[in-house]
């Protein structure tokens, strides 16, 4: 059976909403949960961006059950991998084994404030693969030491290590991120239902590991007033990955959808509360091969309402398949 995901979604909700929707989700029956990890919303209508680790810290103590996930942490430019590596684990001991990191090569709109500037996508790629090889052997626990060609890292070592290892992912969009999942990580992370990039992560090393999708909806008893709200919070998901993890802020990202239509939107993300039109787009990821499939409900204020929704009706339905 397909695992149903709930998402914290940091870019429209504030840090102690965020908890208690979670809270709610663990209670109304999903099976996991993911959480963004943004400095800033795509949208200024979003409104939001709090420090994704400190909530999933007052997570961890406020559920007990449902697993916990970054979707998914740049380890590169905002954050150097050593750190990533000391903030997991802490995390896995605080949620007692239940929290796995997604790792990915980021977006600009996240990596700008820094000021190091925004390498290109193969180099960032590969600033990935070496951040995830540190990460991996601070999980393993002992010294560390690396002097690579994009990070330094001199005596580190996890000090607090949990008794069950945080299982990586690795977010893919092409045939290099395939390979580097299929060796590197322990369950694949994709935002597109592509059968392809499950058959490549396959046959570089991930048969048989987890596959874990996201998909956009917006549950509303009012489907007018779903669309208008996905349109104007959620537009920005039509650009693209290429488009998407280049612009540098919410200004970019409002100019490049401008000609955006509300229509194009709903024909992208299920819109009302037709509980088949929700699990006709979850069947498209089922049958590309993933194994679990994250929910984002659009809008922070109306993910109580959602959850309620779900619990009732739309998880039901989803089991069916």
């Amino acid at each position: 059976m397909v695992k149903i995901g709930y998402t914290m979604m940091t870019e429209q909700t504030g840090p102690r909403e965020l908890v208690a929707d979670v809270v709610a989700a663990e209670r109304a029956g999903f099976d996991f949960s993911v959480t963004s990890d943004h400095s800033f919303p795509w949208l200024s209508e979003q409104g939001h961006a709090p420090y994704a680790w400190t909530v999933l810290g007052a997570a961890a103590q406020a559920t007990s059950t449902i697993p916990l996930m970054t979707y998914v942490t740049c380890p590169t430019v905002r954050y150097h991998p050593a750190v990533v590596a000391q903030k997991a684990a802490t995390l896995q001991i605080l949620s007692e084994g239940r929290f796995r990191l997604g790792l990915g090569s980021g977006e600009n709109l996240n990596e700008h404030i820094t000021g190091a500037g925004w390498p290109r996508a193969r180099v960032r790629l590969d600033m990935l693969e070496e951040a995830a090889r540190i990460i991996g052997a601070l999980f393993d626990g002992g010294v560390v030491n690396h002097a690579g060609t994009h990070f330094q890292v001199e005596n580190a070592r996890l000090w607090d290590l949990p008794e069950t290892r945080v299982p990586v992912g690795i977010a893919v969009s092409g045939p290099k991120s395939c390979a580097l999942a299929g060796e590197l990580a322990d369950l694949v992370v994709a935002t597109e239902p592509k059968a392809e990039l499950l058959d490549a992560f396959a046959r570089h090393g991930g048969a048989g590991k987890p596959s874990v999708g996201q998909l956009p909806v917006c549950y509303d008893p009012d489907r007018n007033a779903a669309v208008a709200r996905a349109h104007e919070q959620f537009r920005w998901s039509l650009g693209g990955w290429k488009v998407n993890s280049e612009l540098p802020g919410p200004d970019g990202f409002d100019q490049a959808t401008a000609y955006v239509r509300p229509e194009d939107v709903a024909g992208a993300i299920p819109c009302g509360s037709d509980v088949d039109e929700f699990t006709e787009a979850v069947r498209a990821y089922r049958d590309a091969g993933f194994t679990e499939i994250a929910l984002i409900q659009v809008g922070g204020a109306h993910q109580q309402p959602f959850i309620s929704w779900a619990e009732k009706k739309l998880l039901p339905a989803l089991r069916a398949l």
